[in-house]
């Protein structure tokens, strides 16, 4: 197995388009989380014409609801959310230049069309070890919707952050590649 590739947080196009599911990455940089209430409210002041709380040309969303950080630390817990829950957001983000996502687990069969169709990435993050994540997060705050709590919109800034590309901007889905790969053949 080959190293895992290093890729700086926001990414243009080229980057994007150079990553293929299944590719195992070490994430740095700058990104941003939101879950499921966040999404909602983001997309609301969208809709309304209304300017974004964080940038996202170009940006990474991670689903995640860390857990307060310990005395010096800047985050606690940081592993993922499930992301099949915010599939639904993907298309307005996409056209207001979101360039990927990361979650723990697979997405509909619509959402990884939408990758290819826009040229996005979706990243997995290793569920179960949010400790260890949480680890790799340098700094944290919260920039928009504070009344949230877990789920406001925080700035993250992460050193070597483990994750695997799942869809490619192909829309190629490592999870469904796999399922057909190792499926039982039909009964006849």
């Amino acid at each position: 197995m080959s190293e895992p590739r290093r890729i700086k947080v926001p990414f243009l196009q080229d980057v994007a388009d150079s990553l293929k599911a299944g590719d195992a990455v070490l994430l740095s940089g700058t990104i941003y989380t939101a879950r499921d209430a966040a999404h909602k409210r983001l997309l609301d002041a969208l809709n309304k014409g209304e300017k974004s709380p964080v940038p996202l040309d170009g940006q990474l969303i991670y689903y995640v609801g860390p857990t307060p950080p310990k005395p010096g630390e800047p985050i606690g817990s940081a592993g993922p959310t499930t992301a099949i829950r915010m599939d639904s957001y993907m298309e307005p983000l996409f056209k207001h230049g979101l360039m990927a996502t990361m979650g723990k687990g697979q997405r509909s069969v619509a959402c990884a069309a939408l990758h290819g169709q826009y040229k996005r990435v979706y990243f997995l993050a290793i569920g179960g070890a949010g400790a260890v994540l949480g680890k790799k997060v340098k700094a944290a705050r919260i920039l928009a919707y504070d009344d949230l709590g877990t789920e406001a919109i925080r700035e993250l800034v992460i050193e070597d952050f483990p994750a695997v590309v799942c869809i490619d901007t192909h829309g190629t889905d490592a999870c469904a590649v796999g399922r057909a790969k190792y499926a039982r053949p039909a009964a006849v």
